[in-house]
């Protein structure tokens, strides 16, 4: 009976003696890891991972470039109205500025429509000959020639010149 329990201890222990010298063994139960090659599969790989994100950078750009065109429309827009303010403003202001030009002409122009001839003549001709023949212009013919007769023979001849070329077309807006 000896012999038996003998060799029922023996099978008993083998296995975990099995496992025991397996376990021993070192890279026995290693893990088998894969081999990463470099042939045209990774390539063809790494090719279709750039396409595919190709799509989303490209859109990630016009995202960007189309945010930044919103920006700008945004300070053109603010410009343009700053711009329509102060056109507006400068209208008003030309308005007003011509109104007074006119009021300020027609008060000066009868203040030599009034004046007796010679003392017209004598101002006039220390006047600048362009204003002094603009106001001679828009006095009646009559009164013009009486005073245009009593200023010194080179003031009248310069702005009787003067009268001339602002009535032709042909000439430029430069009196000289």
């Amino acid at each position: 009976m000896m012999n038996m329990t003998l060799s029922t201890l023996a099978r008993r222990l083998a296995l975990p003696l099995a496992g025991f010298v397996m376990m021993a063994i070192p890279g026995a139960f290693a893990e088998e890891r894969p081999v990463i090659s470099t042939t045209t599969a990774s390539a063809d790989e790494v090719r279709e991972f750039c396409t595919n994100i190709a799509d989303a950078a490209r859109d990630q750009r016009y995202l960007l470039q189309k945010q930044e065109l919103e920006n700008l429309q945004r300070d053109v827009d603010e410009r343009i109205k700053t711009l329509e303010a102060r056109r507006s403003e400068y209208e008003d202001w030309l308005k007003r500025r011509n109104d007074f030009l006119k009021s300020a002409e027609a008060g000066l122009v009868e203040i030599y429509r009034k004046m007796k001839p010679d003392a017209a003549a004598s101002q006039l001709a220390e006047l600048d000959p362009e204003i002094a023949s603009a106001i001679v212009m828009k006095l009646p013919p009559r009164q013009s020639s009486t005073i245009l007769g009593e200023m010194p023979a080179d003031k009248a001849a310069a702005l009787t010149h003067i009268i001339a070329s602002a009535t032709d077309p042909n000439t430029s807006k430069d009196p000289s």
